[in-house]
């Protein structure tokens, strides 16, 4: 396990590299800089810009200058927000998407999961069904048409909810039911077809053949086994949260990292695109890891080596 660890913990870092690496030189392929649309500026002072920033250097003088920064823990000064470190806009941004997040993965998370054991143990029949046409809309619709779906229904028709902007936690739940959508589906169908695995298995026969109440052979072996693939796929589906908080949040006016990061890109923010892309893929790696070794956890029989 500890081998593993160091093992797991070195791919982290040279994965973390490699996304710093191609960001910063597909960054600066992109024609124009920071400065390029601010055409009062004259020549003089645009210059003194470049050169406070050091963008007057040579790629790879900056790429280096970069990266001994960053192992410093230093993510530089934002080139649009005056006086705002890159670190400080991650620290004010971060918990407000963390929330919406965590809200969503909770929701998508406990109701995927249900719904598939539901499913499964009324194989073929209404809630089977319904449930399988859930997944299909959760999967095939994108997450912006449910957002407007439930802004108008819930929001304006209703008026259960705020239809937008951020404080309490009924500004939570639009935002977060539309972000866990699709999560509801993928883990409800996976749960579906795993139970579904596990209940035509000899151990489970055996089981029932044995005079085990039906509660007991779904909770303590049929869960428990058919519940694996689910948490394989908790990596990338967490991946799929994080992306797409960013247009979430664009929509309910939410103030979290997801305003940052397309501003970032829109003006041409350098220090701002990379610290974003790096945090977000920091947080994703250590997610996956994370989920690596509750697989070894769930399943004493799988080896961490």
């Amino acid at each position: 396990m500890f081998k593993y660890t160091l093992k797991r913990l070195g791919t982290m870092v040279l994965t973390l590299w490699v996304v710093v690496t191609i960001t910063f030189f597909l960054m600066h392929a992109i024609p124009g800089d920071p400065f390029t649309d601010q055409k009062r500026i004259p020549a003089e002072i645009l210059e003194n810009l470049k050169a406070k920033y050091g963008l007057d250097k040579p790629l790879v003088v900056q790429y280096f200058t970069y990266l001994k920064n960053l192992l410093r823990g230093d993510l530089g000064m934002s080139l649009k927000y005056k006086n705002r470190t890159v670190a400080s806009m991650l620290k004010s941004g971060f918990p407000v998407s963390a929330q919406l997040g965590i809200a969503a993965g909770l929701f998508g998370i406990t109701l995927g999961i249900f719904l598939g054991i539901v499913a499964a143990l009324n194989h073929k029949g209404f809630f089977d069904y319904f449930v399988i046409l859930l997944a299909i809309l959760g999967v095939s619709v994108p997450n912006f048409v449910f957002s407007a779906l439930f802004q108008y229904w819930f929001g304006v028709k209703l008026q259960w909810f705020p239809v937008a902007r951020w404080g309490t936690p009924y500004h939570v739940i639009l935002p977060a039911w539309a972000l866990g959508m699709r999560m509801i589906a993928f883990q409800a169908r996976m749960m579906r077809t795993s139970m579904l695995d596990v209940l035509n298995q000899d151990y489970i026969k055996t089981a029932k053949a044995k005079g085990l109440s039906k509660s007991v052979v779904i909770w303590k072996h049929a869960i428990r086994n058919a519940i694996l693939p689910v948490v394989t796929v908790l990596g990338p589906i967490v991946a799929m949260l994080l992306t797409g908080t960013f247009i979430i949040e664009r929509i309910f006016g939410i103030p979290g990292l997801g305003k940052y990061y397309i501003q970032s890109i829109q003006q041409r923010d350098y220090t701002l695109i990379l610290g974003t892309t790096v945090f977000y893929s920091a947080v994703l790696v250590f997610i996956i890891f994370l989920v690596d070794i509750a697989y070894g956890l769930i399943d004493p029989r799988i080896r961490l080596d």
